[in-house]
């Protein structure tokens, strides 16, 4: 993924290139908890950025996990499509409220969660996240639409 044509897996509809690289890459710092949020998800998508996820997260309450084992967790499921649903700053906090959807052995599953973020160190660091319930509000029929956002119908993709 290094075409600047290529749009970026986080959902902003910008390039790659423009949006999730240079945060990747540490050419540039998130401005918002948004944005950092939306590059944690291209991290994940990506499955190789393990360095990044480990250093964007608050040393307090950073997870005692390896980037091999973050790697091999990462086999297990595929992340494919990003919905954020609500974002908030106030001062040196924020949140950010999200769909991120995953494809595992068994199918295609919704992950909401709301997630804190603060300024450490003067950067938007992640904190702690709150797994919320999904409810869908209506039944996905075989002709609609895949909630996963490939644009084909539900029976020809995930259904």
């Amino acid at each position: 993924m290094s075409s600047s044509t290529e749009l970026c897996p986080c959902g902003s509809k910008k390039s790659y290139d423009e949006c999730c690289q240079p945060l990747l890459a540490g050419e540039k710092r998130a401005d918002t908890p948004e944005q950092l949020m939306r590059s944690r998800f291209t991290a994940f998508y990506r499955g190789d950025a393990w360095k990044y996820i480990l250093a964007t997260w608050h040393p307090e309450n950073r997870p005692a996990i390896s980037e091999a084992e973050l790697t091999e967790e990462s086999r297990l499921a595929k992340w494919e499509k990003l919905e954020v649903r609500d974002t908030r700053i106030d001062g040196e906090q924020g949140e950010v409220t999200f769909c991120a959807w995953y494809r595992d052995q068994t199918g295609l599953h919704p992950h909401l969660e709301r997630s804190q973020f603060v300024r450490y160190d003067g950067e938007w660091v992640y904190t702690t996240g709150e797994f919320l319930p999904y409810t869908r509000a209506a039944k996905v029929k075989p002709n609609d639409q895949c909630p996963c956002g490939s644009g084909k119908k539900y029976k020809k993709c995930c259904g």
